[in-house]
């Protein structure tokens, strides 16, 4: 799906959205690919303030986004972005994620979501890790006073855009260090229409990026397309641990 694509959809579900009520952030989008056009206006229309990250923020499509989020949306350079935000969204290719971070200045006391997902394409042909550290990992590790969590990986284009548009629940899993950052990303996970489950700490991160492995995979191999949704058993028999 092409940017143009999603700008004009999002300006379709704009239209028919419905601001809710909480508390509104101000939620900078690093990045201005597909995800970033996803996601502006889908933010927007919960009544937060976007603002794009662009390394040319006057171009005609960082433009369009602007428009398409409505609202007081806006661009600016990706460390201006950054610094005006409560949380910090890192759309961009995982090879130059690092390097997008260290460019962002201080994060500290930030909430950085990390939906990127490092993948190289094995000898056999299949989508694999490109080492044992994961990319939510290296973002803490370079931003130390900031709150990583891991979201948003795990899902298609198609289903960013839209939660129902599978016809069953999608879960978001969630990974970070920080409780409280991990509720205020929970939080705003369920207002976009998607269930959420904390899965952990930031170490098993690279756990969350493998689910993306093993969907886009299946999808590859088998021609088939999964979401995942975490049932809950409503008992449960405790178990021991050995």
């Amino acid at each position: 799906m092409s940017i143009r694509q999603l700008l004009a959809l999002s300006f379709l579900f704009l239209a028919f959205a419905v601001p809710l009520g909480g508390h509104a952030e101000t939620i900078a989008l690093i990045g201005t690919g597909d995800v970033s056009a996803a996601f502006g206006p889908r933010y927007a229309a919960l009544g937060h303030r976007v603002i794009y990250g662009s390394r040319s923020p006057d171009r005609d499509v960082v433009k369009a986004m602007v428009e398409a989020a409505g609202g007081d949306a806006s661009a600016a350079l990706p460390h201006e972005a950054a610094a005006q935000a409560d949380i910090v969204m890192l759309n961009v290719p995982w090879e130059v994620a690092e390097d997008v971070i260290k460019g962002l200045g201080d994060l500290s006391g930030k909430i950085i979501i990390d939906p990127v997902n490092p993948r190289v394409i094995a000898d056999d042909g299949y989508r694999d890790y490109p080492g044992t550290a994961s990319n939510a990992e290296r973002i803490q590790n370079l931003a130390p006073g900031a709150f990583v969590v891991k979201a948003f990986n795990t899902i298609s284009m198609d289903t960013m855009l839209d939660p129902h548009v599978n016809g069953h629940p999608v879960t978001i899993p969630l990974v970070g260090n920080d409780a409280t950052a991990k509720r205020k990303v929970a939080g705003l996970v369920e207002a976009l229409g998607y269930e959420v489950v904390d899965v952990g700490p930031v170490r098993f991160a690279h756990i969350v990026e493998g689910l993306y492995l093993l969907r886009s995979n299946t999808r590859d191999r088998n021609g088939v397309h999964y979401e995942y949704h975490f049932r809950l058993r409503e008992t449960a028999t405790p178990q021991t641990v050995r």
